[in-house]
C-alpha cells in the first residue's frame, strides 16, 4: 500500500506512522506540487484539502480514499471524486476546543474591552470612565450545532449566557436553551446580543448572512464567524458596521485569504480580524492523525462503511 501525503508535518509524526505500519509506504511532502509525481500510483492521499484541482485529480490514477485533515471541504472537486469512486474523509469534531476557547476568548474581549484598554495602555493612558459589561444573562445565538457549536454552547453555559441555536431539523442539542429550524433564522438574530456562525461552506450556506440578516440583528449586538469566509456577503457586513446595524464583528474568515491589504474591513474600528487562526492549537496535528489512524485501520480491512467522518460527495459534507 502506498499512502502520500501533501500535507505538511513534523518529523515525529511521519516517524510514528512508519513505526505503527511499517507494511505501508509513506511519502511525505510538504506541498502537492512536491507530491505530484508520485500521486499516479498512490492508494490512499493525505492532504489539508485545498490543494486538490481536477488536473491533479486526473493524475491519481490508483487513488481510492482521501483524507482531510481539516474540516473545510469547499475547495474538493466532488464530482472528480464521485467519479472515480474515490472515498473521502475529514477531521471534523477536532476543532471543538480550540475553536469554542477561542469565541468565548472575544466575547469576553468585547465585553470587558479589553482592546479598547490595551490601546490606552500604549497611550500611557489612564481611562477609568471605559464602559465594560458582563456576559451573564447575555444570550448567545449559534448559527450550526455540530461539535464547535456543542462545544461553544458548554462553554457559554458556564458563563450563565443564554444560549440559543439553529440547526437542519430543530432538534434539542444540550446547553441549548432554544433550537431553532433554518426558516427561523430572523428570529434567532433578533435575540441575540452575539451570534456565532460555524457552519459548512456548501451552496446552500453560500451568503446566508447578507443584508437582511445584519438588518434583522440588535444594533447592539456582535457578529462573530468562524465558519468560512463566503458563508457571509462581505459588501453586507462592511454596510451593517458603518451604518451602526450592528455593534462590531469579529471575523477570523473572508472570501479570499490573506485578506488584501487594501481590503476596507482592515480600516473599520468596530471589525477586530484575526487571521484564520481560530482552530489553530499544538494538540492539531495529533488529534487529526487520531481519526486517520482509526480510518487506516478500517480500510486496511476494507471496511470503508464503518470509517469516521465519511463525507457524502452529493452532500458535500
Amino acid at each position: 500500500m502506498k499512502i502520500v501525503s501533501s500535507a505538511k508535518m513534523s518529523e515525529k509524526h511521519q516517524l510514528n506512522l512508519r513505526e505503527k505500519y511499517p507494511e505501508v509506504d509513506f511519502y511525505f511532502f510538504d506541498n502537492i506540487d512536491q507530491a505530484f509525481d508520485e500521486l499516479s500510483s498512490a492508494d490512499v492521499l493525505i492532504t489539508y484539502g485545498e490543494d486538490l484541482t481536477e488536473e491533479i485529480m486526473k493524475n491519481c490514477i490508483h487513488l481510492k480514499w482521501i483524507h482531510v485533515l481539516s474540516a473545510g471541504l469547499n475547495k474538493i472537486p466532488f464530482k472528480v471524486l464521485k467519479e472515480k469512486g474515490i472515498v473521502l474523509t475529514n477531521a471534523r469534531g477536532i476543532h471543538h476546543i480550540p475553536m469554542s476557547e477561542y469565541t468565548m476568548g472575544v466575547i469576553l474581549q468585547l465585553a470587558r474591552k479589553t482592546i479598547d484598554i490595551y490601546k490606552n495602555q500604549l497611550a500611557k493612558k489612564w481611562d477609568r470612565t471605559i464602559r465594560v459589561s458582563e456576559i451573564n444573562g447575555k444570550t448567545l445565538g449559534i448559527i450550526g450545532l455540530g461539535s464547535i457549536g456543542k462545544g461553544i454552547a458548554e462553554k457559554a453555559k458556564a458563563f450563565d449566557m443564554k444560549v440559543i441555536g439553529m440547526n437542519t431539523d430543530g432538534k434539542y442539542v444540550p446547553n441549548v436553551d432554544q433550537v431553532f429550524k433554518h426558516e427561523q433564522l430572523h428570529d434567532l438574530l433578533a435575540e441575540s446580543d452575539y451570534v456565532v456562525v460555524i457552519v459548512p461552506l456548501t451552496e446552500k450556506t453560500y451568503h446566508l448572512i447578507g443584508e437582511q440578516e445584519f438588518k434583522a440583528m440588535k444594533n447592539t449586538a456582535y457578529f462573530i464567524n468562524i465558519s468560512r469566509g463566503d458563508v457571509i456577503d462581505e459588501l453586507a457586513i462592511i454596510n451593517a458596521l458603518e451604518n451602526g446595524e450592528i455593534a462590531g464583528a469579529v471575523l477570523d474568515v473572508f472570501s479570499e485569504e490573506p485578506l488584501p491589504t487594501d481590503h476596507p474591513l482592515w480600516s473599520l474600528e468596530n471589525c477586530f480580524i484575526t487571521p484564520h487562526l481560530s482552530g489553530r492549537s499544538p494538540k492539531y496535528m495529533e488529534r487529526a492523525l487520531e481519526i486517520f489512524i482509526n480510518n487506516l485501520n478500517k480500510y486496511i480491512e476494507d471496511n470503508y462503511s464503518t470509517m469516521e467522518n465519511l463525507i457524502d460527495l452529493d452532500k458535500g459534507y
